[in-house]
């Protein structure tokens, strides 16, 4: 038997080594991940560096108040020795601080993205998704990464954020690239840049917002932020800035491919295809179970603050640990036939969404997007199905597709 792209197996008794940047591994990665599963829950991922496959290791570890974000000085420069900084440019993001500053940063932007609020915003999903769809169904078809997933996020982030018509091309440019610099830590990227003029422009441009709103407040997330910090003082300007930039480049990756790779999956699986449609109300789990079958992000980077046992090992201080998040979605220890999509799966505790206190901040509104555009593609067409086969954009990280095009006939 062969050994698989990204696995380089030894036989001096240590586990096997991970390298998340074997081009192999850019169209599927699954088939690896499940190697690794077998292989061993812990393997080598670089200098001080473990990639964690196993779906209890992950979980766990994600909620270990011993795993975050804080680089030891030992490891040198991180931002010249690895590659870009989860923080740089925007040093008090809330994904990238620990408590107690993130337990206070993180519930004033909470009263912004709570559920109330995106149910509040569910009807102009819904009306975004069929002005979306009337174009597709003119023409019979349509790309679900170019025509509804990307058109909608952009639409739902500034509305959002308050961004108005007029900035929005020139906000969405920089925050796409900004997010996708971002996404690849702890690796070099030169092709995709180190994402610093666009923190910067970002930065520039919501400071301008927040001066706006506090002297004329809207219906918008920093009007929200501008507010709470006036009355509470909880929130200074720069750490409004910071999250605002942040939420807004952060959602755009996962949402987007959320729902393209979702449909792509769907797809992929006619029998589960015909079994939402003929039962709406499966609609919930579905979403679920197309974020564990594709996880938007593979994996996220922690590092230990002291030794922790991870996976029968220990952890010393100071080392990175790559949660390879895709692999402990397909641990078949956890879920039963993982390779296949089962829309009604329960339980399905995926971690695409992260875990603890890090999880992520937008998941409400990714779920929401993803939820009305399928039921909105279930609604309005009699017949949906691939067009031809979808096209992966490679990426180290960020698992999803340049293109997924679809046909469709209206009901």
């Amino acid at each position: 038997m062969g050994t698989l792209p990204g696995v380089e197996m030894v036989t001096s008794g240590l586990p096997p080594k991970f390298d998340a940047l074997d081009p192999e591994l850019l169209i599927d990665p699954y088939p690896l991940y499940r190697r690794l599963r077998d292989e061993s829950p812990l393997c080598r991922g670089g200098p001080a560096t473990w990639a964690v496959t196993r779906y209890a290791d992950v979980a766990a570890l994600l909620r270990d108040p011993r795993v975050g974000h804080a680089f030891p000085e030992e490891l040198g420069r991180p931002d010249r020795l690895l590659g870009t900084r989860p923080n740089f440019e925007l040093p008090t993001v809330v994904s990238a601080i620990e408590p107690p500053a993130h337990t206070r940063i993180r519930a004033a932007l909470s009263q912004a993205l709570t559920p109330p609020v995106v149910r509040g915003m569910t009807a102009l999903i819904e009306r975004t998704v069929d002005e979306l769809l009337d174009t597709a169904l003119q023409r019979g078809e349509f790309d679900a990464v170019t025509e509804l997933a990307f058109p909608l996020q952009v639409a739902m982030t500034c509305t959002l954020v308050g961004v108005p018509e007029e900035d929005r091309a020139e906000v969405t440019r920089h925050g796409v690239a900004l997010g996708r610099s971002l996404i690849l830590f702890p690796f070099v990227s030169p092709e995709l840049g180190d994402g610093v003029p666009e923190a910067r422009w970002l930065r520039d441009y919501v400071a301008g917002l927040v001066a706006q709103r506090r002297r004329r407040p809207e219906d918008d997330l920093v009007s929200t932020l501008v507010t709470t910090a006036g009355r509470t003082g909880e929130l200074s300007t720069d750490e409004i800035v910071d999250n605002v930039v942040f939420l807004f480049f952060a959602g755009f990756e996962t949402s987007i491919h959320l729902l393209a790779s979702g449909l792509s999956a769907l797809l992929s699986f006619p029998d589960q295809l015909a079994r939402l449609r003929a039962d709406p109300s499966l609609m919930t789990t579905a979403v679920e179970e197309l974020a564990r079958y594709d996880a938007p992000i593979q994996w996220i980077v922690r590092v230990t603050s002291e030794p922790v046992e991870a996976a029968g090992r220990t952890v010393r201080a100071g080392r990175m640990l790559l949660l390879l998040l895709a692999s402990a979605n397909r641990d078949d220890r956890q879920f039963a036939d993982p390779d296949r999509v089962d829309i009604g799966r329960r339980p399905n505790g995926q971690l695409s969404f992260g875990s603890g206190i890090h999880r992520c901040m937008g998941l409400h509104l990714g779920r929401a997007q993803a939820a009305a555009s399928l039921r909105g593609l279930l609604r309005r067409c009699a017949e949906l199905e691939a067009a031809g086969p979808p096209v992966v954009r490679p990426h180290p990280n960020l698992r999803g597709y340049a293109a997924v095009p679809v046909a469709v006939r209206a009901a």
